[in-house]
């Protein structure tokens, strides 16, 4: 009777461990979604007990002189954070996607895990529109002619 218990509870066990991996597994490779966002670099630290993963922040603004919206993102590669620190002070544009319920903080602080990261350069993603170039109205012949001379000096 006891060895029968005891191969029953070892199975269950046994079974919560695979469902536990299996579990872990999934939400570490199924991402929820996928997307990009920018700003400027706020922090990147790497932090952790026993599982050390790069942890920072980037300050979103939509429109100049606008409250910046902050975004916390974890790095689990080395080289992309190298990226992201060679980036520091610029505006740049992270790739990340989310991974909902990971059973552990061990994967990351956050649930946005960022992949890849570029500068940005061009006048039109930061939100201010390049100047426009002056169009100027042709005169019509009569009206230059009625236009009052020059004052002379």
């Amino acid at each position: 009777m006891k060895s029968l218990v005891l191969r029953w509870l070892l199975r269950l066990l046994a079974a919560l461990i695979v469902l536990s991996l299996a579990w872990g597994w999934l939400t570490l490779h199924w991402s929820y979604s996928e997307g990009e966002r920018a700003g400027y670099i706020q922090k990147l630290s790497k932090k952790g007990w026993l599982c050390k993963t790069w942890e920072g922040e980037i300050a979103m603004a939509t429109m100049p002189g606008a409250i910046p919206e902050k975004f916390e993102f974890t790095v689990r590669n080395d080289e992309t954070a190298d990226k992201i620190n060679q980036l520091a002070g610029k505006r740049v544009v992270l790739n990340y996607r989310q991974h909902k319920f990971i059973p552990t903080s061990c994967f990351g602080e956050t649930e946005y895990f960022v992949d890849a990261a570029r500068e940005v350069s061009d006048a039109t993603s930061t939100g201010v529109a390049p100047p426009m170039p002056a169009v100027t109205a042709p005169v019509p012949a009569s009206a230059a002619s009625q236009a009052p001379p020059p004052p002379a000096r």
